[in-house]
């Protein structure tokens, strides 16, 4: 990890990389983005694959995979309470801490017109990576939105 994932305040102002219950139209974007975002568009996670979690999904790092969800960017004023609440509800403690579900990092999203774009995304910490790619449910095209998916 990079001083880039540190949790609170001190992380730079890039935008989110979000994939299940933060997503427009799910129940957390409605209690945590909503009114607070400059802008919201589609995007995809390169190299990573997503899994069926209790009520919400694990995006894991693989190489080849790819994660539909939305790249999400706070209004400046709201984004060191973002980064903390979304830190609290993601249990992100800090850079490699036991009893992290998942981990905040810096990643490359891909925009619909090709760009690159440095933003947050939150992945499963490694012990819970490793159960996951093991013996977890991945998600068939890596989007958590799709009609009939079994979660």
């Amino acid at each position: 990890m990079t001083p880039l994932d540190r949790p609170g305040t001190a992380a730079p102002a890039l935008p989110f990389f979000v994939y299940g219950t933060l997503r427009p139209g799910e129940v957390n974007h409605d209690m945590f983005l909503r009114g607070r975002t400059a802008a919201e568009e589609p995007a995809l996670l390169p190299d990573a694959a997503l899994y069926e979690g209790p009520g919400y999904p694990y995006a894991v790092a693989r190489p080849g995979a790819a994660i539909r969800g939305e790249l999400v960017t706070p209004e400046p004023e709201a984004y060191a309470e973002l980064l903390v609440a979304l830190d609290l509800l993601e249990e992100y403690r800090g850079p490699g801490l036991p009893g992290n579900v998942y981990d905040r990092v810096a990643r490359e999203a891909l925009r619909p017109d090709g760009i690159r774009v440095l933003a947050w995304v939150y992945l499963a910490a490694a012990p819970l990576a490793r159960a996951l790619a093991r013996s977890g449910t991945e998600i068939p095209g890596g989007d958590w939105l799709v009609p009939g998916r079994s979660g």
